[in-house]
């Protein structure tokens, strides 16, 4: 699988590491609960959706990667600093 990072341009995927599917802005409180349900709770469903890589082998950007499980066709890469939502 190719990434087209929006500063490097299209790279191997092995350049970049994944945290998964992006599950929204964090919280903003000291509950464990949900804190940990942040973290490791991932709807993990088929299709298209946002994942978070981390370009560790460019320019270290971390991008928010629009990628359909079942093709691994991705649509859309933006840096994740530009998107309001991460």
């Amino acid at each position: 699988m190719r990434i087209p990072c929006p500063l490097c341009g299209e790279r191997d995927v092995r350049e970049f590491a994944s945290l998964g599917e992006k599950s929204g802005p964090r919280p903003g409180t000291d509950d464990a609960a949900q804190f940990s349900a942040y973290v490791y709770q991932r709807t993990n469903r088929a299709g298209l959706h946002d994942e978070l890589w981390y370009h560790a082998a460019g320019c270290h950007s971390w991008l928010v990667v629009t990628r359909n499980t079942l093709t691994h066709r991705i649509d859309a890469v933006a840096q994740a600093a530009d998107r309001k939502s991460v």
